[in-house]
């Protein structure tokens, strides 16, 4: 609540919002809080009056219906949020070869998925790499590290995972997590989430599909270690709004909008509303189920479930 009354005052766009939502009404809880809809970073700059923007992320956009902007005033607070949450479900990034496949990101200077891969890939066991495809050199790199028994976590957007699966000689992934962290990018029909885990584990011989749930928006990361089940770090929170009703919350096992509170957002807006359908477990893990109705396909984590 100290960062919400901070963002009040200092960040032009909430202000604004906060009046022409909820007038002169009291906030004393997170659930009094009109959510800022995430769609508002595509058309307004999201930042703290009289901070300089270091760094700005950006989208994709497969739709035509623009791009969002996340101006960032500290890269360093970006650093720790995607460290420390990467920590603390697969420990150190030191303790694996990481590889990184993301056709599509690499040329793009402002993606904040690809300035994390390249972080935690700086930190990686030696071998670790980017890569904008499945060359020679990214299939010799995941060969070696199944002859050689090294642990290692392959990264990807899913349509490459699925093409890569598709061409896949190599040996049953024995000593690799798989990782999906994208939707289809127009690359094929959008599948449901369970249907692209049983093609991967069928064909690359893995019994799990991790994932990441992230956006250009926020400066956190949930991951989930299997069957589409997300788990936040302790400072990034999941709420569920009525779809049809944003001034009512839902409880576990209901069906909502995805709300977000991501305390790394501190010189942006931390309480975000996003376009994702999903719904809450009684332990705080969260489910994303798909996308609502007006919202344009994206590339994070989005297939319909």
């Amino acid at each position: 609540m100290e960062i919400f009354h901070r963002q009040q005052r200092d960040c032009p766009v909430f202000t604004k919002w906060l009046q022409l939502t909820a007038g002169n009404r009291p906030f004393r809880q997170i659930t009094d809080i009109p959510f800022l809809p995430v769609s508002f970073f595509k058309t307004h700059r999201v930042v703290h009056t009289g901070h300089l923007v270091h760094t700005i992320f950006e989208s994709s956009s497969t739709s035509g219906s623009g791009i969002s902007q996340h101006l960032v005033y500290d890269t360093e607070l970006y650093h720790k949020s995607y460290s420390r949450g990467f920590e603390l479900v697969y420990g150190p990034a030191g303790n694996y070869r990481l590889l990184c496949l993301l056709p599509g990101y690499m040329d793009r200077e402002h993606s904040s998925l690809v300035y994390m891969c390249r972080g935690l890939v700086q930190r990686g066991m030696p071998g670790s790499g980017l890569f904008s495809r499945a060359n020679s050199d990214f299939l010799e790199a995941l060969k070696d590290s199944e002859a050689t028994a090294t642990p290692t976590l392959l990264l990807g957007v899913t349509h490459a995972l699925l093409s890569l699966a598709e061409q896949w000689q190599g040996p049953i992934l024995k000593h690799t997590l798989i990782m999906e962290t994208g939707g289809m990018k127009g690359h094929g029909p959008e599948r449901v989430r369970a249907e692209i885990h049983e093609i991967l584990c069928t064909k690359l011989g893995v019994n799990h599909i991790h994932s990441e749930y992230g956006m250009t928006e926020l400066l956190s990361q949930a991951y989930s270690k299997g069957n589409g089940i997300f788990r936040s770090p302790p400072w990034m929170q999941v709420l569920i709004q009525d779809a049809t009703d944003p001034g009512t919350w839902l409880p576990a096992g209901k069906t909502g909008r995805i709300c977000v509170v991501d305390l790394a957002n501190v010189y942006s807006c931390s309480f975000i509303a996003t376009d994702d359908l999903g719904k809450l477990h009684p332990n705080g893990s969260f489910e994303v189920l798909g996308r609502l109705d007006f919202s344009d396909v994206r590339g994070c984590n989005l297939m319909m479930g």
